[in-house]
């Protein structure tokens, strides 16, 4: 039985946010071709976990006979993230564009998760070649060839971490120009942002079905 880690980290509600809506576009199709799947959640917007302090990390270099009681409780928490990764088949995250990079919230979770000599920094491990899909939604655009191009710190970070640091099988789902229906300066561009829309929600039904066939098989 395959099981799905469904991060979200927008500080919206999914009415109000482009990536909770795609990818619970992704989960309803995963779920419908998995029902037999287990989803775990976690919804870093309204449930953050906390940033990674010197207990915590001092903890994960700690042999566990030698760690205080108040280490081996700050990483037993640590821990439960970790696992959660490891132990998933796919990872799907919610990753919209908070001032040109990823909410703080979302940065909180990869800290805890990127521990040295288990996650990181060793030849094989449990999250080695995981497929992970990153809904990476944004107000503007900031695709090769526009204005902003090197304003994009959030599928660059991305990238780097999941695939070059940690051996995961990255894929991003962009829904952009999100603010052209808000925004009267971005008028012009709704049709662009409309056109981006469905194919971030016709991508996540495809990409999900997929990775759900993908973890089953």
């Amino acid at each position: 039985m395959a099981t799905l880690l469904h991060l979200d980290s927008s500080l919206w509600p999914e009415a109000a946010s482009a990536s909770r809506s795609v990818t619970a576009a992704f989960r309803k199709a995963w779920e419908e071709q998995h029902p037999d799947g287990t989803v775990i959640y976690r919804d870093l917007g309204t449930d953050p976990v906390p940033h990674l302090d010197a207990l915590t990390a001092a903890a994960g270099f700690t042999d566990p006979a030698d760690r205080t009681p108040e280490q081996a409780a700050a990483f037993a928490a640590r821990l439960e993230l970790i696992e959660e990764l490891e132990n998933a088949d796919a990872v799907l995250i919610g990753a919209p564009m908070y001032n040109f990079t990823i909410p703080s919230t979302l940065k909180a979770w990869l800290d805890q998760v990127v521990l040295m000599g288990r996650t990181a920094g060793v030849e094989e491990s449990p999250i080695k070649g995981t497929p992970v899909y990153i809904v990476a939604s944004r107000g503007g655009s900031y695709a090769p060839g526009t204005p902003r191009e090197g304003y994009e710190y959030v599928q660059n970070f991305l990238q780097a971490l999941f695939a070059d640091m940690l051996g995961m099988k990255v894929d991003f789902i962009v829904p952009e120009l999100t603010m052209a229906h808000s925004n009267p300066a971005m008028a012009e561009l709704i049709p662009l942002a409309d056109a981006s829309k469905a194919k971030a929600h016709e991508d996540a039904v495809t990409k999900g079905k997929a990775a759900a066939l993908n973890a089953a098989a």
